[in-house]
């Protein structure tokens, strides 16, 4: 049935804009990293919780993956709501399911809360994820539009780095571990509710929220070409990520020894934060070259890990989680920028929704499937496992990528 509603329009670019306008990006980036924070904040934790409740490491990766499936849900559902009843409104729900993700985790009394918070927060982190992407963007001035595309992405590794570390330093060194790291969140959280609040809508004509309807992002015909690409990138990238989030504090902890729970945090972090950095060297290589690149980069990351976990030490993690991060991060935005570029105003929030989903199908398939092999493998071993499976991939689109881009064919925009 055709829809004969009609079209949001999106505000022109504006070269005189105010003040709050123009740095309205950085509040609506804030945000971002304020509630993508959130989704990572149990990583340093789950040793805790596992003495406290009780459970397997395959149990642990299932929680995680519970996370992902949340997200994967609302992307698939509502992904691109946004550009019919705008950004706000969508950013200020995912705020408020980020609470009561929080509130979740607070009143954990076994398995049942504690999945139950993974779930609100991935609902929370679909909604965010695609939608804040397209209002930084949006929100930025003309000339820093180039900026912003790092700000956006930036946010999203950069609060998914800062929640491990924030939770890890306070449940070492700060009283009530399981509690206090969630009252932070919560504050947090206020605060950008009202920054969003007091934002401006980039959606004109946007329809009321109560008239939303679930329906899945859609990819117009002039992104069809470049996203299976940038889609495989986002999609190694989000795995190493996943491994290192749900799957390293217990390596680090019954392998190399370390309990430290800020150390857990730090080397998580460490993952995320050269993911930043390496997003920081796009604009030199231009975002089609950073997608390939990213993708060896990644490689050399996975073969580190490997060294780490068929040798038992410290410093080849460490290293994985810099070399990794950094090719994901240039992966990321090199793939965000392509879609982001070719899609027009109007289905931009869907088209990056579904470059999400892709990428967190990342997070939850492989991670499964460590933990499922690391009960009769080991937890090392199934690591190897899944570093072989991840390397695969990325030299596999790295070598088509280069071959397009050394053809100059590659596939045509179906109609």
């Amino acid at each position: 049935m055709t829809d004969h509603r009609p079209q949001p329009r999106h505000r022109p670019p504006q070269r005189h804009q105010p003040r709050r306008t123009r740095r309205g990006y950085l509040g609506a980036a804030a945000a971002f990293a304020v509630c993508m924070a959130g989704t990572t904040l149990p990583t340093p934790l789950y040793g805790l919780y596992q003495e406290q409740i009780g459970f397997s490491e395959l149990m642990v990766t299932v929680v995680f993956a519970i996370y992902a499936f949340g997200v994967i849900g609302v992307l698939l559902l509502v992904g691109n709501v946004s550009d019919s009843v705008g950004r706000r409104p969508v950013l200020l729900c995912g705020l408020a399911l980020a609470a009561a993700s929080a509130v979740a985790f607070l009143a954990e009394q076994g398995l049942p809360l504690l999945c139950l918070g993974r779930l609100l927060s991935g609902l929370s982190a679909g909604l965010f994820t695609g939608t804040a992407t397209a209002y930084v963007l949006e929100l930025a001035p003309p000339e820093r539009r180039a900026r912003a595309g790092f700000v956006a992405t930036a946010a999203n590794m950069g609060g998914l780095g800062c929640g491990p570390l924030l939770s890890g330093l306070l449940a070492e060194y700060a009283p009530d571990p399981l509690v206090l790291p969630f009252v932070v969140h919560l504050v947090l959280l206020a605060a950008s509710f009202t920054v969003t609040w007091l934002l401006p809508e980039t959606v004109h004509d946007a329809h009321p929220l109560r008239t939303a309807r679930p329906h899945r992002p859609t990819l117009p015909p002039e992104v069809r070409g470049v996203f299976v690409p940038a889609g495989i990138a986002a999609f190694a990238g989000f795995a190493l990520l996943g491994v290192f989030t749900s799957v390293s504090p217990a390596f680090l902890a019954e392998d190399l020894g370390i309990d430290n729970h800020a150390v857990v945090g730090l080397i998580v972090f460490t993952a995320f934060f050269a993911s930043t950095l390496g997003q920081l060297l796009v604009p030199r290589l231009g975002t089609a070259r950073a997608i390939p690149l990213g993708c060896f980069v990644l490689i050399a990351g996975l073969a580190l890990l490997s060294a780490s976990l068929a040798w038992t030490t410290l410093a080849p993690l460490v290293l994985s989680a810099l070399v990794g991060g950094a090719g994901q991060g240039m992966g990321l935005r090199g793939a965000v920028g392509e879609v982001a570029a070719a899609s027009p105003a109007e289905h931009r929030g869907g088209a990056l929704s579904a470059l999400f989903v892709v990428a967190y199908f990342g997070i939850s398939i492989p991670v499964i499937g460590v933990g499922l092999l690391s009960e009769p493998l080991g937890l090392a071993d199934a690591g190897l496992v899944f570093a072989a499976c991840m390397a695969v991939l990325a030299a596999a689109s790295g070598l088509y990528l280069l071959h397009r881009a050394r053809t100059g064919t590659g596939a045509e925009a179906s109609p």
